[in-house]
């Protein structure tokens, strides 16, 4: 198959070469035949004079692939080159696709076998109409009305297209046109409705085929949402859309299509309309839906298929129509439920309605659930009012149910049943379920404002029938448990008490009586979620605090998986609220509680794994760091740390003896563990931690060198996998974390911490130099940002210490491409960032070489695909402009980058890889073109060796450079002589002011301003 024929396109394609061509690709062909098809197709696809054959291929293939190729040849024309097409060849090719689209959809037979190639060949004409109308084809939609009335299957087509050029326009339209364009075509579309409204009422109210009637009430769907409401409310549009309700082929249609007019807003306008259209839905839905249907138990009956059992007068009931009919009332309550709680004849009507949506958020299904769980009428209510409170207390009463019910599980929860019907410990958080949560908690919450009592009640009833037996589930109880958690802050704290007390003795109770370790980690967990959002209320009832506490320490030793992790977790969150009375001896109390725990600390992790231990660490510290008394600080600290700091120094005293003592697995494991210990203690004690680092300290950096040494020498003989490295690596990160924390944390002091920045700096610059790069930690980029962004100005004489170390070394790892070392790369912009905000003066003593390095490697950052490095990169591009702007260095600055920069930011934002940074090109743009505009610059931009004339000033280079930078980059884009069309308005003005001063001259003082 000689297929390189194909690339002749001098003369009418080989049809049937292509055919065999594309199905060889698709079907036919072999692994070989692929990979050559594939480049052939590539080729032809890049050929900018394929698109000539489109109308040939087309009239002559028999393959459906081709011409499936042909089109998205057209497709990638149309969208990049349109414009740039003499006039003949698009109006040629528009006739063309709107005869082939005719010829197809006139023939009952055509139009429904090749349907997916018709709906290819709309959107084809809607990607047309896109440049072309209105401007170059004013008549479409009288010419698409006139050809839709002379014949039905042509006006279901129409239809079609009617739709594409609404959804093109009004939903798919950003990013892909300019609001210029945008609002030219919606107002064409807004003045020219009339017609389209015209042939819609037409085949509504006339034809008895459900195919085109369909197609005309999606059609409708797409428009209802923007067009004027007189086209509605003034017309029979309504009354046949009700009409059509009770119709099964049309039902769910129709009613997408009232959910739509629903959702539309007019004040006070057309209230009666919106009236008159519910009163009669309802009458409608009545019919369809009697009040004694149980729909969560019908519900799973239905499908879209429409397979479903019979209803009264056997009218077909199916999930599609539930889904639809709750957008509805969701829709309508919204945006006019006042105007139905206004007069007493629609109150009923009301109120049945809101039953029928709480009935439907009872359906088992997830998607359903989501469109009502926040129902518009709590939202639309004020909690202190009362005649809403009577008026839907029934309602809301069952909507208060209806959450602690279906409550979705929080962050804090650890143990979740598996598909398998296991308990087992949670891996991985839904994202969704917690956003879940978080709507449906601020529902409750609001739904408790309403009626605490009422709340409560149900609450406890609840519960009551979980602990008697009658409703116990694994997954009643979590429910019922997570929307009591959720609803914690609603009530004063006395009455919260008593409700606290309650559960928690129940639960309690409960869990000592259950049989079984699953049942009892699920009451457990319960227990400890509870308690954890309820931690406030712990503060006023000393031996009910140490009764929690106690069943904490005892779930510490539960080794069901996820009990203990819940246990410290919720140990943490309690001492965060309670502190202070963990410091103060109680009455009768010899010692504070805090002392005795501090005794009998072996015994409470005794159980408990590294992690777990850690979080233990961090909530005793958290109880330290609120101790006022220094010495009782100091006390408490070293007591905290004597296990930690026994096993270090026993560490530390071997190594000086022998250092191989440090490369032993279980030696580094427990290093690491220490290192972990000592920073989650830091995250809690913040500045004062300085007694505990200074122990450490130099150990934890001879450590680091001796681990770094390790490591590059390891990977240099080509092991970078090797167990004990990636351990060893982890202590060396778990140094920096520590360093980080402990003066991350001293913001209000920073005295504290400066002095050990300059050991931390000859241990780990220098190391990090050295290394070979996949021994270089990124974490000591991230180390640096903490450093200077906490010292500043006192780190000013050290940057070109940093610089020397890591800048060159880091910029050759990550610019060999763009996929190697991620991490380092983000760092390292972090890193120009951190001292271009807090260190500009040192960047001013950089030399000219050193400065194009960081500009070059700003510009590699926002030219990189990656969203948070190219974001990185401009937010530091609009640092050092605004920087530099204020500096002495302004003129010299720009005068070398300006030209650089702009031609580089309109590079990258005009590609297909950046949209996402479009935001900061157009800030980028606008500083500089600002600058130019106030005349800040007092030096000219150019060379004036290399430019044919001089210039009034830099605004007027600017402009004139950025013209040729965009016509040379996109020559398709044609620049009208002496730029006319840019400026027209600028013109038009400067004639008019021309022509006020002649007359001036003329009349002198007849002339009145």
């Amino acid at each position: 198959m000689d297929t390189e024929k194909l690339r002749d396109l001098s003369k009418p394609m080989d049809v049937a070469l292509l055919d065999a061509t594309v199905d060889s690709f698709y079907t036919t062909g072999s692994k070989e035949e692929r990979a050559a098809a594939d480049n052939i197709l590539r080729d032809l696809k890049a050929n900018p004079d394929t698109w000539l054959q489109v109308s040939h291929i087309l009239q002559n293939t028999r393959s459906t692939h081709t011409k499936y190729f042909a089109l998205q040849v057209l497709e990638g024309v149309i969208k990049y080159r349109w414009k740039a097409l003499p006039v003949g060849q698009r109006d040629g090719m528009k006739n063309y696709i709107s005869e082939v689209i005719v010829q197809l959809s006139s023939n009952e037979a055509s139009f429904r076998s090749e349907r997916l190639y018709v709906n290819k060949l709309n959107v084809i004409l809607v990607q047309i109409l896109k440049h072309e109308w209105p401007a170059n084809w004013r008549s479409f939609i009288p010419d698409l009305v006139n050809a839709a009335k002379t014949s039905e299957t042509i006006c279901e087509n129409c239809m079609t297209i009617l739709k594409l050029l609404s959804e093109e326009i009004f939903d798919f339209s950003r990013g892909e046109m300019i609001e210029r364009k945008i609002n030219e075509l919606k107002g064409s579309l807004d003045r020219e409705f009339q017609l389209i409204h015209e042939l819609c009422l037409y085949v509504i109210s006339a034809s008895q085929r459900p195919e085109l009637i369909r197609a005309t009430l999606s059609a409708l769907h797409a428009y209802l949402s923007w067009i004027p409401p007189l086209y509605i409310f003034e017309s029979p549009l309504l009354e046949k859309l009700l009409n059509f309700f009770p119709v099964p082929a049309y039902r769910n249609l129709t009613l997408q299509c009232l959910s739509k007019v629903a959702a539309l807003k007019f004040g006070e306008h057309y209230r009666n309309q919106y009236v008159q259209m519910y009163m009669v839905f309802m009458k409608h839905l009545e019919g369809l839906l009697p009040s004694n249907v149980n729909i969560p138990e019908a519900y799973p009956a239905g499908s879209d298929e429409e397979q479903a059992s019979l209803i009264r007068a056997n009218i077909l009931y199916f999930t599609a129509f539930i889904q639809n009919l709750a957008l509805f009332f969701t829709s309508f309550f919204k945006s006019h439920i006042n105007i139905l709680e206004s007069t007493p004849e629609t109150i009923p009507f009301l109120l049945s309605g809101l039953e029928n949506l709480i009935s439907i958020s009872y359906v088992d299904d997830t998607e359903v659930f989501k469109m009502v769980y926040l129902p518009p009428t709590v939202d639309s209510i004020k909690p202190e009012i009362t005649t809403p409170k009577i008026l839907y207390s029934d309602q809301i009463s069952k909507l208060r149910g209806l959450m602690i019910t279906r409550m979705a599980k929080p962050e804090e929860v650890l143990i979740v049943e598996d598909e398998n019907g296991n308990i087992v410990r949670e891996t991985m958080k839904d994202s969704d379920v917690l956003v879940q949560y978080r709507i449906m908690r601020e529902t409750l919450i609001y739904l408790t404002y309403f009626d605490h009592d009422d709340t409560e009640r149900q609450m406890l009833s609840k519960l009551s029938k979980q602990i008697n037996r009658e409703e116990w589930t694994w997954n009643n109880l979590n429910t019922l448990c997570w929307a009591i958690g959720s609803i914690s802050g609603c009530m004063d704290v006395d009455h919260e008490e008593i409700f606290l007390s309650r559960v928690i003795r129940a639960l309690l109770s409960f869990c000592e009586i259950i049989k079984g370790n699953d049942n009892k980690a699920v009451i457990a967990s319960n227990i400890m979620y509870v308690v954890g959002q309820f931690s406030r209320s712990l503060m006023g009832d000393w031996e009910y605090l140490m009764i929690v506490v106690q069943k904490l320490f005892d779930f510490m030793h539960e080794t069901h998986p996820g009990v203990q992790d819940m246990a410290c977790d919720t140990f943490l969150k309690i001492v965060q609220t309670c502190k202070r009375m963990l410091l103060v001896p109680q009455v009768g109390e010899e010692e504070p509680f805090v002392s005795k725990l501090l005794t009998s600390l072996t015994t409470i992790i005794g159980d408990l794994e590294p992690h777990q231990i850690h979080t233990f660490y961090e909530s005793v510290a958290c109880i330290i760091q609120a101790e006022s008394d220094p010495q009782k600080m100091g006390e408490y600290i070293e007591r905290l740390m004597a296990l930690p700091n026994q096993t270090w120094a026993e560490i530390t005293g071997q190594a000086r003896q022998n250092a191989d003592i440090l490369k032993d697995p279980d030696v580094v494991h427990n290093v690491l563990h220490i290192l972990q210990t000592n920073t989650r203690v830091a995250t809690s004690l913040g500045t004062h931690f300085l007694s505990q680092i200074s122990l450490i300290f130099l150990d934890m950096l001879n450590i680091y060198k001796m681990y770094s040494e390790l490591v590059s020498n390891n990977i240099a003989n080509g092991g970078p996998y090797a167990s004990i490295v990636k351990l060893l690596r982890s202590v060396m990160r778990e140094i920096l974390k520590l360093i980080k924390t402990f003066l991350g944390k001293d913001e209000n002091q920073p005295h504290i911490g400066i002095h050990f920045v300059p050991p931390v700096m000859d241990a780990v610059l220098a190391d990090y130099a050295r290394n070979v790069p996949d021994a270089r930690e990124s974490e000591v980029l991230s180390l640096f940002v903490i450093i200077i962004n906490q010292y500043k100005v006192a780190m000013q004489d050290n940057v070109p210490r940093i610089f020397e170390s890591v800048f060159h070394c880091t910029l050759e790892m990550i610019t060999k491409n763009f996929e190697d070392y991620p991490e380092h790369r983000l760092k390292f912009f972090l890193l120009l960032r951190a001292i271009a905000t807090s260190c500009f003066p040192a960047l001013l003593q950089f030399s000219s070489e050193q400065l194009k390095l960081v500009m070059d490697s700003v510009i590699w950052a926002f030219r990189h695909t990656e969203k948070n490095i190219a974001e990185t990169g401009l937010k530091l591009l609009l640092v050092l402009l605004k920087k530099f702007k204020r500096s002495d260095f302004s003129n010299q600055f720009h005068r070398t980058y300006f030209m650089q920069i702009e031609q580089e930011i309109i590079a990258v934002m005009t590609d297909t890889f950046h949209k996402p940074q479009f935001e900061f090109h157009v800030l980028v743009l606008l500083r500089l073109f600002t600058l130019v505009e106030s005349d800040s610059l007092t030096e000219p931009l150019w060379d004036a060796s290399t430019v044919p004339h001089q210039y009034p000033n830099n605004a007027a280079f600017v402009c004139e450079y950025t013209i040729k930078l965009l016509s040379s980059a996109f020559p398709n884009i044609s620049v009208p002589e002496d730029n006319k069309d840019l400026y027209a308005e600028e013109a038009a003005a400067a004639k008019l002011e021309r022509e006020r001063q002649r007359m001036l001259l003329v009349l002198g003082p007849y002339c009145s301003e």
